[in-house]
């Protein structure tokens, strides 16, 4: 253990505040990724890059292309969050982000259908792919990182600092889109779409800069002293003595389908069926995320006072009932019922988005948290990377065909809830390799 905690006391608040705002930087850019690509998914990749298709099976594709980075994820989980685990948090991390966006960076470089052909796809698809790779363990290491240097009793309050990123990215990324879009289909088409993508360079060097100056957490150094020789790998302990807690967070992390459905499926549906204006919609989703980004942290600071898991249930639960409010005012075409429908999900979700960052990590104990995070997640969101897809696969035609869809979401919720409804309550639990709640020895301490 530690020679002498009280020396490195001092600096710990500090490390704390820099791992949160490195977790920040670290989700803002996942997030501008992410949402960059699911808005040129529903508006843009179908006519650039899948012409040779055609009307609505070029929009599938296109969706699909989304979703693919969602069954590359679970293997980034497995090797960069087994890596997190063995060589550290920060390295692994580090390296998620420069790969990240660098693959963005290089999407807004590729040329189109029209010059590459059947290549063109392919190579849209390869950086996806890569994308995904970084993101199994980006999210998941940032919350590991930030949640081990967190005082206890404000862990929810510093692990939010990840999920402010999501929502600062997903802004980002909305503001990015919106005069792009404004300025009309041809510039949007014709190159005005690359630009966001060309962001994402500079935005990763400044992330780079930020994440090296945060350490690895005491609690993982000294874990290291303790047990220097790995003998098993993480994920296998992972499935051997903390399994029950893996299917917990597969099933917590449907959760995403809120983001996946409202901001992806319901663009592509708000623009191409109810008839919404693209702009106006991107302009709905930012305004609604901003009051999203100031009252999360009220949401974290309630999980740390009365807990994880009633704060995250009733956020999933009151989602379910969103969806169906969502797509019924689309149908209408009323931008003021619109904008209500989006900002009550919005106050809703950021309750069950908030909570994860510190719930999942405190189901694991130090050695496999990193690994643990990432693959529960990760599986979990193979579906919900293929949400958008499948929604287009499922909607109906008519006014009301947008009511499978809800039903799909909403039974994704309701499976979150009672998942997170068989956890035990994690808050302000401790650490120490000593006294962490359902920390079973893994097979090296056992032998």
């Amino acid at each position: 253990m530690s020679s002498n905690p009280s020396a490195k006391a001092p600096t710990q608040p500090n490390m704390a505040r820099r791992a949160a705002i490195s977790a920040f930087a670290g989700s803002t850019i996942e997030y501008f990724d992410f949402v960059i690509f699911a808005t040129a998914s529903a508006l843009v990749f179908n006519k650039v890059f899948f012409a040779g298709l055609g009307g609505h099976a070029a929009l599938l594709a296109s969706l699909a292309t989304f979703g693919v980075a969602y069954i590359a994820r679970p293997l980034g989980a497995v090797v960069l969050g087994g890596l997190g685990d063995w060589i550290g948090r920060r390295a692994v991390l580090t390296t998620t982000l420069v790969i990240m966006g660098g693959a963005t960076f290089v999407v807004g470089l590729l040329p189109g259908y029209d010059v590459l052909g059947a290549a063109a796809p392919i190579a849209l698809v390869a950086m996806r792919v890569l994308q995904g790779l970084s993101a199994g363990a980006e999210q998941a290491g940032s919350n590991t990182l930030t949640s081990e240097h967190a005082p206890k009793e404000k862990r929810g309050l510093y692990t939010s600092w990840t999920m402010q990123g999501v929502v600062a990215g997903t802004l980002l990324a909305g503001a990015s889109f919106m005069p792009i879009t404004a300025a009309g289909e041809g510039f949007l088409l014709g190159g005005g779409w690359r630009i966001p993508f060309l962001l994402a360079g500079p935005l990763t060097l400044v992330a780079f800069w930020i994440r090296s100056r945060v350490d690895e957490p005491e609690v993982f150094t000294d874990a290291r002293v303790d047990a220097p020789v790995v003998k098993t790998i993480p994920v296998l302990d992972i499935f051997r003595y903390h399994w029950a807690n893996l299917i917990r967070v597969i099933f917590c992390s449907l959760f995403a389908l809120s983001g996946s459905i409202i901001g992806v499926f319901a663009l592509a549906y708000g623009t191409k069926t109810a008839g919404v204006d693209a702009t106006t919609l991107i302009l709905i989703s930012t305004i609604t995320g901003v009051v999203g980004l100031v009252v999360q942290p009220f949401m974290a600071v309630l999980s740390d006072k009365i807990g994880r898991k009633p704060v995250f249930i009733s956020s999933v639960l009151l989602i379910a009932v969103g969806f169906f409010a969502i797509f019924a005012a689309l149908g209408t075409g009323n931008v003021a019922l619109i904008f209500v429908a989006f900002l009550g999900v919005q106050l809703v979700a950021v309750a069950g988005n908030v909570v994860q960052a510190s719930f999942y990590t405190e189901m694991f104990p130090t050695k496999v948290r990193y690994t643990g995070v990432a693959f529960g997640t990760q599986l979990g969101l193979v579906l919900v990377g293929f949400a958008p897809a499948i929604g287009a696969a499922i909607q109906q035609p008519g006014r009301d065909g947008w009511v499978p869809v809800a039903i799909f979401g909403a039974a994704g919720m309701v499976l979150a809830a009672i998942s997170a409804a068989t956890a035990k309550e994690t808050r302000g639990m401790d650490f120490a390799p000593a006294v962490e709640e359902g920390a079973v020895p893994s097979k090296e301490l056992v032998d």
